[in-house]
């Protein structure tokens, strides 16, 4: 079984210095698990790392695709399994870099349920805002009542396995404990990275003064006169808020705030997203709660067992 890292969170955490760190230390390759670094051109909106932060590290999947085309989950899934095969093979360790929650989940998914990748994100969805509003007692209550068997088998506190279950239940017709297991393929150890929501929140205003001072604004510009929004890389965060000021429609300082805006919203998501569906081991590097020695430590310990 393939040991894979993978090191997820919120925008503006640090998790593109700790992933160099890591993968000098543990001789590593990034894989990028971010939906937007797949396309060429767009580098600062993006976050995407440069030349001198890669300090000789291998990156995969960043400037694959235009902006004008397509990169669904299901490619995702496919390439980034490639990669960690051929890297593995090298007898280096796979590490996952990014923000996008679909992608990982796309990952370690143990289930095939099709291409059908927005059904499946539309009835998780539906049910993380439910634990939310509800509790996670009575959502794992709603698959006792579907699946007795296979709520014996789920903690109430792992909603993620929960929704997980109730996902297929309500893709297939049928019941989760009936379905065939799959044997998961490789072995992941989830870094995720977090921070007091205030400070997120302003270190997030400050990447965004820090994009449109770099030149933000003439990037999402070229993407506008491309075709914009109509195109598949004109909906990411950072250029589509800035198209209805190219179109006159609002000032700038109203576009850079509603970019702000949506950030500090997508952080958000993200740590609900990863908090709720993934298996975290969670740190804190920003108000320096944890040190990178000390993912470093747990690891290692990983990789031995």
């Amino acid at each position: 079984m393939t040991k894979v890292l993978a090191i997820v969170g919120p925008t503006a955490v640090g998790k593109t210095a700790l992933s160099i760190y890591l993968a000098k230390r543990l001789n590593g390759a990034v894989i990028s698990g971010d939906s937007m670094q797949v396309y060429r051109k767009l580098d600062i909106g993006t976050a995407k790392v440069t030349p001198v932060e890669k300090a000789g590290i291998p990156h995969y999947l960043i400037d694959i695709r235009n902006v004008d085309q397509q990169f669904t989950v299901a490619e995702f899934k496919q390439e980034a399994k490639a990669k960690i095969k051929s890297i593995s093979k090298k007898g280096q360790l796979p590490i996952i870099v990014g923000g996008t929650g679909f992608y990982l989940h796309a990952l370690t998914n143990e289930l095939a349920l099709g291409n059908d990748q927005q059904e499946s994100k539309q009835i998780r969805n539906k049910w993380l805002h439910q634990a939310e509003r509800i509790g996670k007692q009575a959502v794992w209550d709603q698959l006792n009542q579907r699946d007795p068997e296979a709520a014996k088998k789920i903690p109430v506190q792992n909603l993620r396995r929960t929704i997980r279950a109730l996902e297929v239940i309500e893709k297939t017709g049928k019941l989760f404990s009936r379905q065939p297991q799959a044997i998961a393929e490789d072995d992941y150890f989830i870094v995720g990275l977090t921070t007091d929501r205030q400070k997120l929140y302003a270190r997030i205003n400050q990447r965004v003064e820090q994009m449109m001072t770099r030149g933000l604004l003439t990037e999402a510009r070229w993407l506008y006169d491309q075709g914009g929004e109509k195109l598949p890389a004109g909906k990411g965060i950072g250029y589509r808020e800035l198209f209805p000021y190219f179109a006159g429609e609002c000032s700038l300082d109203e576009a850079i705030e509603k970019i702000k805006l949506d950030s500090r919203h997508y952080a958000k998501r993200q740590l609900t997203w990863f908090r709720n569906q993934e298996d975290c081991h969670w740190f804190d590097l920003v108000q320096g709660k944890n040190q990178t020695e000390e993912i470093e430590a747990q690891v290692k310990a990983w990789l031995k067992k």
